[in-house]
């Protein structure tokens, strides 16, 4: 019942906001413990499918969804017939990205191995930059357009910018543990940590490194962040989409998912609903640049 009321008041706050400017009336997530990604429209869900251990979700300009399945990477159309699909025997997988010349970005947790698949699941590139089979060694990993990779490194509390050989050109720690990260249009870094300092936040980095921009418990009532886990950066309304992703036998009392302005107010969430276990990742359609978890 308490889930319940939860919801229902969600849904009240969030209908005073126009759909123009309200990203949580339509967006995409990643249920990690639950194993499944979902379509939301007006806090109902319109359209699901199977994805275990889902830690990245993307929809492509020609409406197919891209995401990632504990071992794999999977693409499938509205209609849920499969266009693309890889899987790992060895590794598990938190990033995947469909990159420009319609390759397909895979990041292996366990291996550190950084893949471009072709449309036929074929590695066309590889660069191994981690120690094989460490299983904290890769969360979410992106690939830049210079052709470097973003990496996110759980275990290892940093952030680091590899060159197309695997070496480091940038880096920045991140006491939390690093879980999602992403580099915006002005070249600074945006990081989500998780719970490690038992000090869930958002960390902007600068290009030299210097912090120009966090959120913490600090800034919040109620310190609702637990585990910042994805992100989408809205530059539009220049407001993030946070998942607070609710494991390892954390409260059940935040929010799941929090979107938030610069100047650190809340403009909505989704306190909980009754489809929905842990949200790892976020996805909303509509904006000029994406920038995810």
């Amino acid at each position: 019942m308490k889930r319940l009321i939860a919801c229902i008041i969600a849904t009240m706050a969030l209908s005073s906001l126009s759909a123009q400017t309200n990203p949580l009336k339509t967006f995409f997530c990643a249920d990690f413990n639950q194993g499944k990604i979902f379509e939301f429209q007006d806090g109902k869900i319109v359209w699901e499918h199977r994805a275990p251990a889902s830690n990245d979700v993307w929809v492509l300009k020609n409406g197919n969804r891209l995401f990632t399945t504990g071992h794999g990477v999977l693409e499938v159309t509205v209609e849920k017939d499969t266009v693309f699909y890889y899987h790992s025997a060895e590794s598990e997988i938190f990033a995947c990205q469909r990159l420009k010349n319609g390759n397909t970005f895979v990041g292996e947790c366990t291996s550190g191995r950084l893949l471009e698949l072709n449309k036929k699941g074929e590695i066309v590139k590889e660069l191994t930059i981690g120690k094989e089979k460490d299983p904290y060694f890769m969360r979410n990993a992106r690939r830049l357009d210079n052709g470097h990779y973003l990496v996110a490194h759980y275990g290892g509390k940093r952030v680091t910018e590899y060159d197309k050989k695997g070496r480091i050109v940038w880096e920045a720690p991140i006491p939390g543990g690093a879980h999602s990260v992403a580099r915006l249009k002005n070249g600074h870094t945006v990081v989500a940590a998780t719970d490690k300092a038992r000090d869930a936040k958002m960390v902007e980095f600068d290009k030299k490194g210097n912090i120009v921009w966090e959120l913490s418990n600090a800034d919040l009532e109620g310190a609702p962040l637990q585990f910042m886990s994805g992100f989408q950066y809205l530059p539009e309304s220049d407001t993030f989409l946070l998942t607070n992703w609710k494991g390892h036998n954390m409260g059940s009392g935040v929010p799941l998912i929090i979107w938030v302005s610069r100047d650190k107010k809340i403009l909505g969430t989704i306190p909980a609903h009754e489809r929905l276990v842990t949200v790892a990742s976020i996805f909303v359609e509509g904006s000029s640049t994406r920038y995810n978890h």
